[in-house]
């Protein structure tokens, strides 16, 4: 959907003073010229005559640590992510949220956190060239999120209903004693597991099936087909840390963490492996209450969100992509150390 048909006529107030925005942000004042990266779409002003509004979109890949928010989707308090980007999004850009309209590609739960995290919102003006604004959207973050990258993005790009697959990686930190700096980033397992038979029972949930018995009960926005594809669940061992990565095309509401939960169950050689199959089976999420729990949400993390690279081609007539930028100096001002 384009902006114009988004926001409507309000916008139109916004556009007349995106021109005099400030040059730190490199706002271009060309603003109808976007090549494929900006459209354009009439609408009636205030006296009725047709006026143009063009559309600008941008892609962006942020890391958090979740620990101290109540996840991804919006909400004022207590705060989630995209509130607090949204705000940045707001000072800078001089736009109101209902325009930018911010949308993630995973809606991550409370204390998840993420690497890759893709989000996109759109602008009615075009950027000249990307550096400042990451710079300033960085500056005013805290310090636990993080804009790794931003783009442009072409129209027929959607952070959520592009994406083609999903990758998720839960850490257990296997031993007698908790490292006290995995605390907040991996599950600690007192019992001793079995990466093999962990192994074995994770290829079960390998291929398309109905994951109706790994999933909590949806929330209202959280309608989902539930025939999933997972097209890899690998386990690996470094030390007495366990990192399971799944990558599938999508994932219901907890299910990972509830996979994760079932596999620490038979990690423990409580269960066996082949109970997998049996509980995909049921389709009843009361099947898989009989042997696990849902994982804690804090050895979860979003590592990548996947799409095709005509998604990710940038459009002509916008600026290229920015990984941030390094500080200089003319000259050490430090003779000595």
């Amino acid at each position: 959907m384009s902006y114009a048909a988004v926001v409507g006529l309000p916008s139109l107030l916004n556009l007349r003073n995106a021109s005099s925005c400030s040059s730190d942000n490199n706002v271009s004042r060309n603003q109808g010229s976007g090549g494929d990266g900006g459209g354009e779409d009439p609408y009636p002003n205030q006296y009725g005559k047709l006026v143009t509004v063009p559309s600008y979109k941008w892609r962006m890949v942020i890391a958090y640590d979740g620990t101290r928010f109540s996840g991804w989707q919006y909400q004022q308090s207590p705060p989630t992510i995209q509130c607090i980007v949204e705000k940045a999004l707001t000072r800078i850009t001089k736009q109101e949220r209902s325009d930018l309209q911010l949308v993630g590609a995973s809606r991550t739960d409370t204390g998840v956190h993420a690497w890759g995290q893709v989000a996109h919102f759109v602008t009615p003006f075009n950027y000249d060239c990307l550096d400042s604004i990451h710079a300033a959207l960085n500056g005013l973050l805290p310090s636990d999120i993080r804009v790794r990258e931003i783009s442009p993005a072409v129209p027929e790009f959607h952070a959520r209903f592009s994406a083609k697959s999903k990758i998720y990686h839960y850490k257990i930190y296997n031993d007698k004693i908790m490292d006290p700096f995995q605390r907040h980033y991996a599950y600690h397992s007192v019992y001793k597991l079995n990466p093999d038979v962990m192994r074995e029972a994770a290829k079960h949930f390998i291929g398309k099936h109905d994951f109706s018995s790994f999933v909590n009960v949806s929330r209202n926005d959280r309608s989902r087909d539930p025939v999933k594809n997972i097209f890899r669940f690998d386990i690996l061992e470094m030390g007495p840390l366990l990192q399971l990565e799944v990558e599938g095309s999508g994932f219901l509401y907890r299910q990972v963490r509830n996979m994760v939960a079932l596999l620490l169950q038979i990690g423990r050689e409580a269960i066996p492996p082949d109970v997998v199959p049996n509980i995909l089976a049921t389709q009843d999420r009361k099947e898989l209450a009989k042997f696990a729990l849902s994982a804690p949400p804090h050895g979860l993390c979003l590592v990548s969100v996947n799409y095709s690279e005509e998604h990710l081609r940038l459009p002509t007539g916008c600026p290229a992509t920015s990984f941030g930028r390094h500080h200089s100096i003319s000259k050490c001002k430090l003779l000595f150390f």
